[in-house]
């Protein structure tokens, strides 16, 4: 089974909808093919399933048997491409640097080369005894971003 056939036929499907993007499109050594996806406006069963017809009709059985899984990336999966964060801008990330420290925070810009985190943190007053919170921020290169996650939050 050809990989850039099938990415051809994701790109195709995906003209449709331009919300929606491509995270990743793997093929096993069984032919076991797996499309991810995710929208700017989120994905639908529907978005998945147009997406996976047309894949599906313009493979051949016949020649080379597969099997097809088209998903979305799910809310805790890790952020892997700018457009992701881009959509969760005003949403709380959980970051982990290459060097192992972590930030919590709001994502409140995308950057070229990064995004701003804000957060609140309790710190030991300048004159006297006690903390005050004082507000946070941080500007981090994508480069520098082990792993991403949108923290989900119940209300």
């Amino acid at each position: 089974m050809e990989y850039n056939k099938v990415l051809t036929l994701v790109n195709e499907a995906l003209e449709e909808n331009v919300s929606l993007f491509l995270i990743e499109a793997t093929i096993s050594p069984d032919f076991k093919i797996k499309v991810v996806v995710d929208g700017d406006n989120g994905v639908t069963v529907k978005d998945c399933v147009k997406i996976s017809r047309h894949i599906e009709h313009n493979l051949d059985r016949e020649t080379e048997d597969f099997s097809l899984e088209v998903t979305t990336g799910g809310a805790a999966e890790p952020l892997k491409l700018k457009r992701q964060y881009k959509k969760n801008v005003g949403r709380i990330l959980k970051v982990r640097l290459i060097d192992t420290t972590e930030i919590e925070g709001t994502l409140t810009e995308v950057l070229e080369d990064g995004i701003v985190l804000n957060w609140k943190a309790r710190e030991p007053k300048p004159v006297g005894k006690g903390k005050i919170t004082v507000d946070k921020n941080a500007t981090i290169a994508f480069e520098n971003i082990k792993e991403a996650k949108a923290k989900i939050i119940f209300n």
